[in-house]
């Protein structure tokens, strides 16, 4: 038998039964921290805290790929636009957005078409560059284009290492795949019917057949786990989940992500791109055509709780707001951030949520323009720290709470509304942070639990999923919590409780993505994982700073009527 079946068999093995084996404690997150898991006592908080004090509905916003309106566990707490009559195709509320009643879809064509693949920015900022300097001798480069011929010069590098990675990972996985099926169904075969017991694999002869040894292996290593999935079919539909999305993103990254002929702003979008003061494009279909990924964060916030049906959200009295910005295969862009950020706030979110992020940003200063209008709004930005498990003190990773200078470089200045979150492990001790996270001892602010999340998906699913992409919406609903029950603190109040009220962490713990290990106030600025229930105890003890927090006047319009200002 060859070193590479040796290697696939040993692979897949694994890949299965880790699959069948660990699964993180259920509500996990939710958890006190003082029991098993790592959790952030929301159950606690709610209970010995929080029992019958008075609670105001809070609007968080969504930015990401689109949310699933109708979810059964999400369709009582979705925000609706009251000044706005659904399907009459007529601005009624005169923001600009026609029959905007759940949010807005900036990725999406006039003609109620959907971006589902855009390229990556960095793919984007190349084909800006490939006019100017593909045919061009680099004796003719004058001293003022040098910077950016620096950067098409290794753009166009890294552009074709990633391009033929994806297509190997692609040629990889097919040939993965097919070979795993072509051993399981000879395996099912042979059994003809009798019991998955390891006394009947044994007794299979596999003889020269490849296909049966492959079989019979990876059966053997599964039973090993003591937890066999109940049929054939059921393994075939694992293998579909746990490997058929590394299909589907390297095809991806082949056509569409590293393709820089490939524009969905001409395509779909039909805006003027370059024009970034644009505010007005889109559609209102907030769910899209993959609204996994933003319903699953939806969920972490606001899932209705104790209702006997899926999930517990952390926060009780939210309404999410849909703005979907995020492409479900591909990067975000900047003008549609901004443009996010401020329809968000105009129209009475405090809190928005951004599980999303890439190494470049071209229009950066549009962006911190927005996120000064949310400042100036006393609206809380919460933003995932990233999946690369990588230094976000030497590393990019936008958007950032760090503001650009004039010189293009980035300033010690940060947003003061802004919190920046890493992924924490159900596991605990030295793998509490997740293997996969960023972290940073001055970009990053918390930590919170962001591996196997159990939460809400499209068509009334429910999935666990991992990255700081749930992480941010864990913080993002603690911070709900206390905007609910304590509508006088500010946004900075809210961050400034969150960031001192945290679970510390004394014992050395993994940095991401090594087996080095470091103390945890390397990893953040503050050495913590978000505790809801220590947050309370903070926010009863706070003096708010809003002025009459309660207060919804007459003539107040429809953001300040959602704020109670």
């Amino acid at each position: 038998m060859s070193i590479k079946t040796h290697f696939f068999m040993a692979a897949t093995a694994l890949l299965l039964t880790s699959a069948v084996s660990a699964q993180a404690p259920d509500n996990w997150y939710n958890l006190d921290p003082t029991g098993k898991v790592p959790g952030m006592g929301t159950e606690r908080a709610y209970q010995e805290l929080l029992k019958g004090r008075t609670a105001r509905p809070v609007v968080v916003a969504v930015l990401d790929s689109g949310v699933d309106p109708q979810h059964e566990d999400l369709r009582s707490v979705m925000w609706i636009n009251e000044d706005e009559i659904a399907g009459n195709g007529i601005d009624d509320d005169k923001n600009g957005y026609i029959d905007d009643v759940y949010g807005w879809n900036f990725i999406g064509g006039p003609d109620g078409s959907h971006v589902n693949y855009d390229t990556y920015e960095a793919t984007r900022i190349l084909a800006t560059l490939k006019p100017r300097f593909d045919s061009r001798d680099p004796k003719s480069i004058t001293k003022k284009e040098k910077k950016d011929y620096d950067l098409y010069l290794k753009l166009k590098e890294d552009n074709a290492k990633q391009l033929a990675e994806a297509q190997e990972t692609l040629d990889n996985n097919q040939g993965t795949i097919e070979m795993l099926l072509s051993g399981l169904r000879a395996i099912e075969t042979a059994l003809g019917g009798k019991p998955i017991t390891q006394e009947n694999i044994d007794a299979v002869d596999p003889g020269s057949d490849m296909s049966l040894i492959i079989g019979k292996s990876i059966m053997t290593e599964i039973l090993k786990v003591g937890e066999m999935p109940a049929s054939f079919d059921a393994l075939y539909t694992m293998i579909d989940e746990e490997m058929g999305g590394a299909v589907k993103d390297a095809e991806a990254k082949v056509k569409y992500q590293y393709n820089t002929d490939f524009d969905t702003r001409k395509l779909v979008v039909k805006d003027n791109y370059t024009d970034v003061n644009q505010r007005v494009y889109g559609n209102n279909d907030v769910k899209g055509p993959d609204a996994f990924h933003g319903t699953h964060v939806a969920g972490i916030i606001g899932a209705v709780r104790n209702n006997g049906v899926g999930v517990n959200g952390v926060a009780d009295n939210v309404r999410i707001m849909s703005v979907r910005i995020v492409p479900p295969n591909g990067d975000e862009r900047d003008k549609d951030i901004a443009n996010a950020i401020r329809y968000a706030v105009d129209n009475g979110a405090t809190i928005i949520n951004m599980s999303f992020g890439k190494g470049y940003s071209p229009y950066k200063g549009v962006v911190d323009e927005a996120v000064r209008y949310a400042q100036e709004h006393d609206v809380l930005l919460v933003h995932a720290a990233g999946n690369s498990s990588q230094n976000n003190d030497t590393d990019q990773n936008f958007p950032t709470a760090r503001f650009q200078k004039k010189n293009g470089k980035l300033s010690k200045k940060k947003a003061s509304n802004w919190l920046e979150v890493g992924a924490s492990n159900w596991r605990g001790g030295k793998q509490l942070p997740a293997s996969f996270s960023n972290y940073g001892k001055k970009n990053v602010d918390v930590f919170a639990p962001g591996v196997q999340l159990n939460s809400t998906t499209p068509d009334n699913g429910y999935r666990p999923a991992s990255g700081t992409s749930m992480a941010s919406p864990a913080t993002a609903g603690a911070a709900a919590v206390l905007r609910s029950y304590f509508p006088e603190l500010t946004a900075g109040q809210i961050k400034a409780i969150l960031e001192q009220s945290v679970t510390p962490v004394p014992q050395k713990v993994y940095k991401p993505g090594t087996q080095d290990e470091v103390p945890m106030s390397d990893l953040s600025r503050t050495s913590g994982v978000v505790n809801v229930f220590e947050a309370v105890k903070v926010a009863q003890k706070s003096t708010g700073k809003k002025k009459n927090p309660g207060s919804l006047g007459k003539f107040a319009n429809k953001a300040d009527r959602a704020r109670g200002v």
